[in-house]
């Protein structure tokens, strides 16, 4: 079987007339699709593209990781709200005790 470029294989395909597509072979060992593949379709710029879901979710956070760093965000959004959130318990305790010594002082 001679080896398929992904980055050039390319082939006609028309569409049936209750709207299938086959993909042929070569296009199919290219793209790494096998039975039981589970692909996401969508449009992009007018064309149907077709990609694996596993590989579209990597891109996709691949995606956010690198638009989180562009905008200066650094550590993992479970920390900051944890860091938020102790932050807030902290606060909430110095109230709750000056609360507490304004109880015991009683009435002037």
């Amino acid at each position: 079987m001679a080896s398929v470029d992904p980055m050039t294989a390319r082939a006609d395909v028309s569409v049936a007339v209750d709207g299938r597509v086959t993909i042929p072979v070569l296009l199919r060992q290219a793209a790494g699709i096998s039975p039981g593949s589970n692909l996401v379709a969508y449009v992009e710029r007018g064309r149907v593209v077709l990609e694996d879901r596993d590989h579209l979710l990597r891109r996709v956070q691949d995606e956010a990781i690198a638009a989180a760093r562009a905008a200066g965000v650094t550590g993992s959004v479970t920390d900051s709200l944890l860091e938020d959130r102790r932050a807030e318990a902290a606060r909430d305790a110095v109230g709750d005790a000056g609360k507490a010594g304004e109880n015991e002082a009683g009435p002037e």
